[in-house]
């Protein structure tokens, strides 16, 4: 705070970032402060200048898959499912019932994967040590597993037109049975560890309160809008592959503030674990791709298609001019729609609260900065 006069004050500028750590990216805040009070913040992205979306253009589409997986590179399989899928949709391709299965199986394991990777850092932002050490453990359990699957722990390139690029390893089973007897105890310890610990509620209860009108302007999706009361899942709205024979429940909060997007996402991490139950138990043999070769291309035209991600609904507009590689792809991002609200977030809490408000709204800057 700046002293003019007696009893006159102007506002200190304070600058948050750029930093890399703790915001999965690059980012920047301008603060505007009244002591420790924020009267104003300006959020400032576009430090990474990926170009996505433009290097699709020069790439076939079987190369596209990987620009996906860096895109999100915490939600691999879910971002390149998409993709596959806009691809397949303009095709009018069939995907096989046990690749579709595989889909399934990997892209919730991502979902726990990275909501774990959310509950570790976002207890380090609040001020938890902790919390991070036992979530990074069932992370690494399941990134075991994508390693054994795909050949990689991230930038895995392994869901391919018109199915998986290969099919998973024989003892799939036993292995994915042995990761969820582990994973369970995982994801229950962090929640008992973390979710109602006093000074965690403290730092995050009634913190970037938002309601859902304004969070449904703003275009938020995914645990950020469930966090607000909105029971709304693309995978429960306009269900994709096999979405439709599993059992599972939409958990949703009520005051939409930092605590309730914590806690959606670790009932979700629950449910999650649900469907992989009921994806193993009905996984059909068969073969895991429709397409075969490598060379696709699909006819003019162009589809919308979306999917639910980690961090919220991700859509894919893809145009073809019938060559090998796509003519146009627009990605509508979900971390980008849900820090547009971050200002609002902000505005007139502490300095030390808006670490916590940035940290729960689970944001991956590369898909930002696009």
């Amino acid at each position: 705070m700046t002293m003019l006069n007696e009893g006159q004050q102007v506002d200190l500028l304070m600058n948050m970032g750029p930093q890399h750590p703790s915001t999965h990216g690059v980012f920047r805040m301008l603060l505007r402060v009244d002591g420790e009070v924020i009267v104003d913040a300006e959020p400032h992205i576009g430090y990474l200048h990926r170009g996505s979306e433009k290097l699709a253009e020069g790439e076939q589409y079987h190369q596209v898959v990987t620009l996906f997986d860096r895109m999100d590179y915490i939600s691999n399989f879910n971002n390149e499912w998409v993709f596959c899928r806009a691809v397949e949709k303009l095709m009018g391709a069939e995907v096989p019932e046990r690749a579709e299965y595989i889909r399934v199986i990997l892209g919730e394991l991502n979902r726990i994967a990275s909501h774990l990777l959310f509950l570790g850092t976002f207890g380090l932002d609040a001020g938890a040590m902790t919390p991070v050490m036992f979530a990074f453990r069932g992370r690494e359990r399941i990134q075991a597993l994508f390693e054994g699957v795909s050949g990689a722990r991230m930038m895995h390139n392994y869901v391919h037109v018109g199915g998986v690029k290969e099919d998973v390893p024989p003892n799939f089973k036993e292995m994915m049975a042995e990761l969820l007897a582990d994973l369970r105890e995982d994801v229950e310890e962090c929640d008992r560890l973390l979710s109602f610990n006093e000074v965690f509620v403290a730092r995050s209860k009634d913190i970037g309160a938002i309601d859902l009108d304004t969070a449904i302007d703003y275009g938020w999706t995914g645990p950020c809008l469930r966090a607000c009361g909105m029971e709304y899942d693309v995978r429960r709205a306009e269900p994709y592959s096999i979405y439709d024979r599993f059992e599972f429940n939409v958990p949703v909060g009520r005051d939409g503030d930092c605590w309730d997007r914590y806690f959606v996402r670790v009932l979700e991490m629950y449910e999650s674990l649900r469907i992989i139950d009921q994806a193993l138990e009905g996984m059909p043999e068969g073969e895991v791709n429709s397409v075969g070769g490598r060379l696709v291309r699909p006819p003019k035209g162009d589809v919308y298609v979306r999917a639910e991600n980690p961090r919220g609904e991700i859509g894919v507009y893809l145009v073809s001019d019938g060559t090998d590689k796509p003519y146009r792809v627009k990605v509508r991002p979900p971390s980008f729609c849900n820090l547009s609200a971050l200002r609002l977030l902000v505005k007139d809490s502490y300095i030390a609260d808006a670490v916590v408000i940035l940290g729960s709204l689970d944001i991956v800057l590369g898909e930002v900065d696009r």
